[in-house]
C-alpha cells in the first residue's frame, strides 16, 4: 500500500486552541476511528466552565470536528478544566458532533464567531466530584503526547476505566454541576468499540470472535447472541432491583432497632450513662442511634432544667418524689440494669454489623451496575459489527434499481454515461473504493481500489485514463498522483505534486492536468501546477490572483475557471479565469453566494455552481454563468442544501451525489435536474452514504469536479 509523502496533518494548525481559551501542541487526535471511540474529553477553564454547563453545550476548535463528528447521542463525555487540571464527569452526548451548534459561543458579547464550532450539546449522566490530574493521568497515559497535553480521544478501555474511577470515589456528588433527575439504574449506555468488553468481569468479548467467523451466519448467529445478551441485561436489571429493594430493607430494620433502643431507654434510665459510653468506645454518636438527652440517674438541677431528660424529674401531683421513682424500680427488679445492658450492647453491635453489611451491598451494587453498562456495551457493539458485515456477506453482487443482481463481472457500465466516484468517506471510514456508477440504473460498479485511502482529493482526465492527485487520509495530506486504466483494469503511480495539499481543484487543457489551489490544514494556496507527460513532472505555472481551500473549478471552450473557496481568512465568492494562450489569470465577476466545498460542473455551455458552504451553513442555491454575458444569475435550487458532494453531467442531466447536508450530516440522496423539470431527488441503494469524494464524467464535452 503506498500512501505518499505523509509528512504533515491536514487538519493540524499550531496556533489554534483545543478547547475553549486554551491553546495546545501540535498534535490534536489519535485518530480513532467511530467503531473504537469510547469517548471524548472536552476542554475548558474557570471562565469558560459555567457556559459550558448552564449551556449544556461542550466545543472545540475546527481542527477536532475530525472526531468530534464521530460522536453519537448517548457517548460519555468528560470536562477537563485547564485552570485547577481537574475532570469533570460524567456527561454523555445530547446530540451528534456538529459545527457551529452555538455559532457564537464563548464569545465576548456574542457578536463574534466562536473558536470553537466543533461541539456537541450534552446531559448529565451521573454527578460526581472532579478527579485530579493525578488520579485520572495513569488511566489516560498513552494520550499525553507533552508532560500536560493529552489527545481528548478516549478508546472504550480507558473511557470504563475512568467511568469506574468516578464511581469509586463517588463519596458526595460535585457542588459545580446542576442536578440531573436521570435514575442511576438508566444512565449507562452502550459504547462503541470491540474492545469494549476489556473491563469486564467473565464476560467474552464476543463482537471480536464474530469477526472470525463465517460471514454468511453473522445474521442468524448475532441474532441469538444478540438475545442471550438481552437476558442477561435483563438477570442485571432483576438483581439491581433486588439489591435495592434489599437496601430499603435494611434501612427499615435500622430504623426500628433505634425505636427499640428508646425503648430501652425509658424503661432503665441508669443504663443510659453506660450506653453513651460503649457508644463513644465504638466511635458511634448517641445522636446517631436516635438518643437525645444527657445520661440521667444523678441529680439534676431542675431550676436549670424543669423538664430533664424523659421527664422522669419533672415534679407533679401524681408522683410529688419523681427522685424516689427510680430507686423504687431499682429495688422492684435488681437485674433490669444489667439485662438492658447486655441488650443495649447486642443492638449496637448488631447495628454496627448492619452498616458494614450496607457497604459492602452497596459495594455490590456498584459491581452489578458496571456489568450491566458492558453487557449493554457488547450488544451494541455486535449490533453494529452485524451491520457493517452484512452487506459483505455476498461479495458477487451489484445494486440494479435498488435491488441485487448476481454476476458482478458481467455487469457492463459504459464510462462516457457513468460517474467514476473515487474515494472520499461513507460516516463510518475513509475509502480507497472506486466505483463506475450509473444513476439512469441505479447501478454501481466496484473497480480496482486505489493504493491509499483518499479524500478531499482531485481528478481528472487524460489520454483515456483517470488521474487522481493530492487530497489526504483525515489525518495527513498526499502529494501522491496514480492514474488508473479502465482497459486493464490496474492503477500507476506517477511524479508527485510539488507539495501536500488537499481540497484543490483539477481540470485538464492540451492534454496536460491542471492542480488548482488547495491548502496543507494551516495555508490556503494560490498555486497551480501542470503535468506535462512530455516532460514527467509536476511544473509551477502563473499563480490565482486569491488564495484558494475548497475551491472548484473547470474547463470550458479551452479556459480554466476557477470559483469560490477559503483564503484562510474569509470565504469567497469571487471568480477567475485562466487562458494558456494569455498565460495570466483574469477576474470575472463575482457569484452571489459565497461558497466553499461546492461543486463546479458545466452544462448547456454555462458553469453552474451547485451548493457548498458560505462561511454559516451549508446551502442548496444555485448560481449560473455565461460566459457570453459575463454575469452570473440564480437557478432554481436543490431539494437540500448540500457541500463536498459529487457532481458530473451526463447528456442532459446534472447529477449530485451525497455530500454533508449540515450539523456534519453524511446525505445517501442522488439529485438530478433536467431543464424544464428542475430537481429530483432519490434515494439510492446503490450509492450509499458518501462525502468528500472527486467525480469526473469520461466524456470529451463535459467536465466536472
Amino acid at each position: 500500500m503506498v500512501a505518499g509523502r505523509k509528512t504533515q496533518a491536514p487538519i493540524v494548525n499550531k496556533s489554534v486552541p483545543s478547547s475553549p481559551n486554551l491553546a495546545t501542541g501540535s498534535s490534536v487526535r489519535r485518530n480513532l476511528g467511530k467503531s473504537h471511540l469510547g469517548g471524548v474529553i472536552f476542554g475548558c477553564k474557570n471562565n469558560t466552565i459555567k457556559e459550558c454547563l448552564s449551556g449544556q453545550l461542550f466545543g472545540l476548535p475546527m481542527l477536532h470536528f475530525s472526531y468530534v463528528k464521530n460522536i453519537h447521542p448517548g457517548l460519555p463525555l468528560f470536562l477537563f478544566n485547564y485552570s485547577d487540571r481537574k475532570l469533570h464527569g460524567i456527561f454523555e452526548a445530547a446530540s451528534s458532533g456538529q459545527m457551529n451548534i452555538n455559532p457564537c459561543g464563548w464569545t465576548t458579547d456574542g457578536s463574534e464567531r466562536t473558536k470553537y464550532p466543533a461541539q456537541v450539546q450534552i446531559r448529565i449522566r451521573m454527578h460526581y466530584q472532579p478527579l485530579l490530574e493525578n488520579q485520572f493521568k495513569p488511566i489516560i497515559i498513552e494520550n499525553y503526547y507533552t508532560h500536560t497535553h493529552f489527545w481528548f480521544e478516549l478508546d472504550c478501555a480507558q473511557t470504563n476505566r475512568l467511568m469506574s474511577l468516578f464511581a469509586s470515589l463517588a463519596d458526595a456528588p460535585s457542588s459545580c454541576l446542576p442536578h440531573n433527575s436521570a435514575k442511576r439504574r438508566t444512565i449507562f449506555r452502550p459504547l462503541p468499540g470491540n474492545n469494549a468488553g476489556e473491563e469486564g468481569e467473565g464476560l467474552n468479548p464476543l463482537a471480536l470472535e464474530i469477526k472470525h467467523s463465517n460471514p454468511l451466519s453473522h445474521k442468524s448467529d448475532s441474532t441469538d447472541v444478540a438475545s442471550s445478551f438481552d437476558v442477561d441485561s435483563q438477570i442485571l436489571e432483576a438483581q439491581l432491583d433486588a439489591e435495592l429493594a434489599e437496601q430499603d430493607e435494611i434501612k427499615v430494620i435500622l430504623t426500628k432497632l433505634k425505636e427499640l433502643a428508646l425503648c430501652h431507654e425509658h424503661q432503665d434510665l441508669p443504663v443510659l450513662g453506660y450506653m453513651e459510653d460503649v457508644a463513644f468506645m465504638n466511635g458511634i454518636q448517641l445522636e446517631d442511634k436516635g438518643f437525645q438527652g444527657k445520661p440521667t440517674g444523678v441529680e439534676e438541677n431542675k431550676e436549670d432544667n424543669p423538664h430533664s431528660s424523659f421527664g422522669v424529674q419533672e415534679k407533679n401531683e401524681e408522683n410529688p418524689h419523681p427522685s424516689s421513682f427510680v430507686e423504687e424500680k431499682k429495688e422492684g427488679n435488681p437485674h433490669s440494669s444489667s439485662e438492658c445492658q447486655s441488650t443495649i450492647t447486642q443492638l449496637i453491635r448488631e447495628v454496627q454489623e448492619l452498616k458494614a453489611f450496607n457497604a459492602g451491598q452497596t459495594q455490590k451494587f456498584a459491581v452489578l451496575e458496571q456489568k450491566l453498562m458492558v453487557a449493554e456495551m457488547e450488544i451494541q457493539c455486535l449490533k453494529d459489527h452485524c451491520a457493517i458485515l452484512e452487506p459483505l456477506s455476498n461479495p458477487s453482487v451489484a445494486f440494479v434499481n435498488g435491488t441485487i443482481i448476481d454476476g458482478l463481472d458481467e455487469v457492463h457500465l459504459d464510462p462516457n454515461e457513468s460517474i467514476f466516484l473515487i474515494g472520499g468517506y461513507d460516516g463510518e471510514s475513509w475509502l480507497a473504493a472506486v466505483n463506475l456508477y450509473d444513476p439512469s440504473q441505479d447501478v454501481i460498479k466496484s473497480l480496482r481500489p486505489m493504493n491509499s485511502v483518499r479524500s478531499f482529493s482531485s481528478a481528472a482526465q487524460l489520454k483515456g485514463e483517470l488521474y487522481v492527485f493530492g487530497g489526504g487520509n483525515g489525518n495527513v495530506w498526499y502529494d501522491t498522483v496514480e492514474s488508473y486504466s479502465p482497459a486493464n483494469d490496474q492503477w500507476t503511480l506517477h511524479t508527485p505534486l510539488n507539495q501536500e495539499k488537499g481540497s484543490l481543484a483539477g481540470a485538464t487543457i492540451d492534454n496536460k492536468i491542471f492542480a488548482i489551489g488547495g491548502g496543507n490544514g494551516t495555508k490556503s494556496f494560490s498555486d497551480v501546477e501542470m503535468l506535462d507527460l512530455d516532460v514527467g513532472r509536476w511544473i509551477s505555472t502563473r499563480s490565482m490572483l486569491q488564495r484558494r481551500f475548497a475551491l472548484a473549478a473547470v474547463e470550458l471552450s479551452g479556459v480554466l475557471y476557477a470559483t469560490g473557496g477559503f483564503d484562510g481568512k474569509n470565504y469567497l465568492e469571487s471568480a477567475e479565469r485562466f487562458d494558456p494562450r494569455e498565460h495570466s489569470w483574469t477576474k470575472i465577476a463575482s457569484m452571489n453566494t459565497k461558497r466553499s466545498s461546492h461543486s463546479l460542473v458545466v452544462f448547456n455551455e454555462k458553469l453552474y455552481a451547485l451548493g457548498g458552504y458560505d462561511g454559516t451553513t451549508m446551502v442548496p442555491s444555485i448560481e449560473i454563468f455565461d460566459p457570453r454575458h459575463g454575469s452570473w444569475m440564480c437557478g432554481e435550487p436543490m431539494k437540500n442544501p448540500r457541500g463536498y458532494s459529487a457532481a458530473g453531467v451526463i447528456k442532459d442531466s446534472i447529477y449530485v451525489i451525497g455530500g454533508i447536508k449540515g450539523c456534519g450530516n453524511v446525505v445517501e440522496t442522488v439529485e438530478t435536474y433536467k431543464d424544464g423539470q428542475g430537481w429530483q431527488e432519490a434515494h439510492t441503494r446503490a450509492v450509499g452514504k458518501r462525502c468528500f469524494t472527486s467525480a469526473i464524467v469520461f466524456s470529451p464535452d463535459t467536465a466536472g469536479r
